[in-house]
Formats: structure tokens, C-alpha cells, sequence
């Protein structure tokens, strides 16, 4: 089974106990952001314009578009209008069935834009899109219909969900995507249209695992390495899930990537980052901004299981290993 497709029934629950309500997340150390507002955010991807911080997540099941949080200061959090109040017609002719929300956008700032991908699915199943707006300006509210990224369907072996956008050390954009089946995917983007050109590279996967429990890749490029960010196991069963974040490194952006203990992560390797606390459980579908910041969700023991966002500083050791 694939996570987000069995979003439908939990979501309902944990959303009606949560929403327009006020949280305040306690401090946990120095590096644990404090923050405070609207946290409900899934998936969520972050960044800032100016000195205003944005952060997007998954929308709200049965209701349209993107979920969208600001912040003036990295601490109060509010929601701002959705991303796609209304589905664009052309969703339905890939994925006739999909869900009202839309899943996982990854925001990233290349060559004066803010490009967000976003995927588009149906409950229970790999036939699935992930679609492209951008826009010159996130305060403005003006997002532009870029159109079909990629796809698939039940015939293929990947899912097209999850996607994230990756710039390399020469500039090159390229995007990652995947959830279950055969795993994480890699493909060069054309920096004009920021649509695929070229093969389709696999970098990860958990071939060991019954379900292939990966998804949610996030890549960030740091002195000579490029870290692979996956999330291991299942969300979305509030404080019954088992996410957690698992990291490897490549010189190469197509890979192989390799854990600490030198295990490729096609063959299920991933050294884990963060597998939660009493507190916050299953943290993942993780998002690294500028190279010290790492955003993720978690379910919240205290609250019923309710997603929060969830960030932290992110750090790396002496021997250039990420870590809180």
C-alpha cells in the first residue's frame, strides 16, 4: 500500500480536531524553532521571499489547491490562501479520478522564479502526475499554469508524486520524484521550460522491503557531495505511523548514493536522521532549505496525532554528515 493514497478517511479526523485552531510548539533545544500560529502543514516544502518566510504543503483532503502557511518572522505561523482553489481541467484527462487536494509541492527560487511542483493522484493506485506553476512573485499571488511535468500510470513501475526540484553545482536543474514501487527517480530538467530532458535515472530504493516504503526525496548539493533525503515506512496513521528520515551521499547527482555504513541506497541503504520522540511521531517528507534549515512534518502524540510542521537548524559534522 502506498502512503497519501489512504489520506482520504485518517485526514478527515485529524484535520476537523485541528483546524483554525492555535498551537504553541515548546522549545526542545536551541535548534528546535519555536514557533507558534497555524501549524497543520503535510509535506511541507519551505522558503523564504525577502525576509518573509512561505512554507506549502499537501492540501486539506476534500477540499481544493495547495496549503499555504507565511510567516513574518520564522515563529507565528498563519494560513494564506490555497494554490489551485479551483482544479485545472487538463488534471483529469491524465488522472480522471484524482483527489481534490493536491500533494507535496516542492518550492524552490531559480532564475528569477519560484517554481512549485505539485502532484496530482488518485487514491490506491501509481496513475499520477506531477504538474508545474511558477511565479515572480509568491506575495502577489499570481501563479502560472506551467503544465504537465510527468506521469504515470498503472503500467509503469514508479509513481510520479513527490516531486523535487534540485539545482546542481554547474547550475543544471533536475528533478527527483517517487513513492513505493520501484523507488526514487532522477531526470534532467531544460532549464527553459524546467521540464524533463533525457533518461530517467533510479537512485533509491528498498527492493528488501515488502511495501518498497520510500518516497519523498529531497537533494541538496554541499562541498563536492550531493545528500539524498528520503523518508523510510508509512505516514499518514497519526501516532500510528512509522516514518523517519533517512539520508546518503553521492560526488555524482545520478548517483550511487551511499549511506555511512557504505550501503547503496538502491539496494535499501539510508542512515537515519530522525525517527521521532514520545512527543512527535513519524517525522518525514522532509525539505532542506540553503543547507541549515530542515522542515518536516511529524504527528503530534499530544494532539491526537494531528501533522504539524516541524522545524529545525540543520547541521554537519566534521566529516560532512548532516545532523541536528
Amino acid at each position: 500500500m502506498v502512503p497519501k493514497q489512504n489520506l482520504k478517511v485518517i485526514w478527515k479526523t485529524l484535520f476537523l480536531s485541528l483546524f483554525m485552531t492555535i498551537t504553541f510548539i515548546p522549545v526542545v533545544s536551541a535548534d528546535f524553532w519555536d514557533i507558534s500560529g497555524d501549524t497543520m502543514l503535510h509535506d511541507p516544502s519551505i522558503t523564504q521571499e525577502g525576509s518573509t518566510w512561505w512554507a506549502f504543503g499537501t492540501g486539506e483532503v476534500d477540499k481544493n489547491g495547495v496549503r499555504v502557511l507565511r510567516s513574518f518572522d520564522g515563529s507565528n505561523w498563519h494560513a494564506t490562501p490555497v494554490i489551485f482553489p479551483q482544479p485545472l481541467s487538463w488534471w483529469s484527462t491524465y488522472v480522471p479520478l484524482h483527489a481534490s487536494n493536491q500533494w507535496a509541492p516542492d518550492i524552490q527560487y531559480y532564475n528569477g522564479r519560484y517554481w512549485l511542483y505539485y502532484s496530482v493522484s488518485s487514491f490506491g493506485s501509481n496513475n499520477s502526475l506531477i504538474g508545474l506553476t511558477s511565479t515572480d512573485s509568491i506575495v502577489s499571488g499570481n501563479w502560472r499554469d506551467d503544465g504537465l511535468v510527468i506521469r504515470s500510470t498503472t503500467a509503469d513501475n514508479f509513481n510520479a508524486i513527490d516531486g523535487d526540484l534540485v539545482i546542481d553545482e554547474n547550475g543544471q536543474p533536475w528533478l527527483s520524484f517517487g513513492s513505493f514501487w520501484s523507488g526514487i527517480k532522477l531526470t534532467k530538467l531544460d532549464p527553459n521550460t524546467m521540464k524533463p530532458t533525457g533518461q530517467i535515472y533510479s537512485i533509491a530504493a528498498r527492493p528488501n522491503v515488502s511495501d518498497h516504503a520510500i518516497e519523498a526525496p529531497n537533494i541538496t548539493y554541499k562541498d563536492g557531495y550531493y545528500y539524498l533525503f528520503v523518508s523510510f515506512d508509512h505516514c499518514c496513521r497519526g501516532v500510528d505511523s512509522d516514518y523517519k528520515i533517512a539520508y546518503g551521499r553521492s560526488k555524482n547527482i545520478t548517483g550511487p548514493y551511499y549511506d555511512k555504513n557504505g550501503v547503496n541506497m538502491l539496494n535499501g541503504g539510508g542512515t537515519i536522521l530522525d525517527a521521532g520522540n514520545e512527543r512527535w511521531i513519524g517525522p518525514g517528507h522532509q525539505d532542506v532549505y540553503n543547507n541549515n534549515v530542515i522542515v518536516r512534518h511529524a504527528y503530534d502524540a499530544n494532539n491526537n496525532g494531528a501533522p504539524r510542521l516541524l522545524i529545525n537548524d540543520l547541521y554537519w559534522d566534521s566529516n560532512g554528515w548532516p545532523t541536528y
